[in-house]
């Protein structure tokens, strides 16, 4: 049995600028960390000649091409693996919620099948190759920030090249300063889940008319890497956050939602500097930053909804585990 464990990530700044119909014109950037929540990837040898993929739901398939799951059957065709595998994925977070979770386990499940061929892949080509995998073979409208974030693990400001380079940097960020913001972050469930590709959909194709506000959106992404960098500027950082909450509400595309508009002022009466709905928005999770001694109060405010701590994940996606007779190669 092979098992692969990939982060989640917190994307802080510049999402929708990592969409082609942004980058394509000109640059695209986000600040984007790696956290302590993961997707776990399982891999192991079938004795029946078909294949199982275990998730939501189980289906055992006579063929690749039968398989339902779409990022399973595309990669494996990528890995040139087939039957005679079990596969399942477990996550300690729901999807839909806005925190990368379907690129998680694209890395995750690349990356666990080329150990099982006892093949070694860079964080760069996982990335790249999941990618490939969502965006241009299955056609999702989604951008890249995910992938990498995955893959490479951190705290990163990406930069989307206009010919489909990417370059991740990571931020050198102070521990003091690190721990300092993780005590005044909050991230509360909004018990709402999304389809985010319906939202990124809406948001590419409008992207031509929004460039002005997506390249602002994009420029805070740099000026949130040099809060966070030298001796650290938190409330700096806060209203930069603060700032990109209005710009994407802005953009339109179903990214806001009432409940979390009252969520967000409420918690702003209160003492919070800034926040943001992770992901594409629509629902999912509402990342609000305050001192830490207004945290209770906006809890009560807001009817005390679930909570998730984090922390963050520096290694990236990798293999976890290999047992000593994780191969039958010979069976595909």
């Amino acid at each position: 049995m092979i098992i692969s464990q990939t982060p989640y990530r917190v994307s802080f700044a510049g999402g929708g600028t990592d969409l082609p119909a942004f980058y394509k014109q000109e640059y695209g950037a986000v600040l984007s960390m790696a956290i302590d929540k993961h997707m776990y990837v399982t891999v192991s040898p079938r004795f029946e000649p078909t294949t199982r993929v275990a998730y939501s739901k189980t289906e055992v398939a006579d063929g690749v091409s039968n398989i339902q799951h779409t990022i399973v059957r595309e990669v494996l065709r990528m890995t040139g693996l087939g039957r005679h595998l079990e596969i399942t994925t477990i996550g300690d977070v729901p999807a839909g919620t806005g925190m990368g979770s379907s690129s998680s386990l694209t890395v995750g499940l690349l990356s666990a099948l080329y150990a099982y061929k006892g093949q070694i892949v860079s964080a760069k080509n996982l990335a790249e190759q999941a990618c490939k995998i969502e965006i241009d073979i299955l056609g999702k409208p989604i951008g890249k920030q995910d992938q990498y974030a995955a893959a490479f693990g951190g705290l990163n400001y990406i930069r989307f090249n206009c010919d489909d380079t990417v370059d991740v940097e990571p931020v050198p960020a102070r521990p003091e300063t690190m721990d300092e913001l993780k005590r005044r972050i909050i991230l509360l469930y909004t018990n709402q889940q999304r389809d985010a590709d319906k939202i990124l959909q809406q948001q590419s194709d409008g992207t031509k008319d929004r460039m002005s506000v997506l390249r602002q959106m994009r420029d805070l992404a740099g000026e949130m890497r040099g809060a966070l960098g030298g001796e650290g500027n938190l409330d700096e950082f806060a209203r930069i956050l603060h700032e990109g909450w209005e710009l994407k509400r802005s953009l339109g595309f179903g990214i806001a939602v009432q409940m979390v508009d009252e969520w967000y002022q409420q918690a702003r009466k209160l003492g919070a500097q800034g926040g943001k709905l992770l992901g594409a928005g629509g629902g999912g999770f509402l990342l609000l930053m305050a001192p830490p001694e207004r945290h209770e109060l906006i809890r009560d405010a807001l009817g005390r909804p679930r909570e998730l701590t984090f922390g963050m994940d520096r290694r990236g996606g990798r293999v976890i585990y290999i047992s000593d007779h994780q191969r039958l190669l010979h069976n595909q």
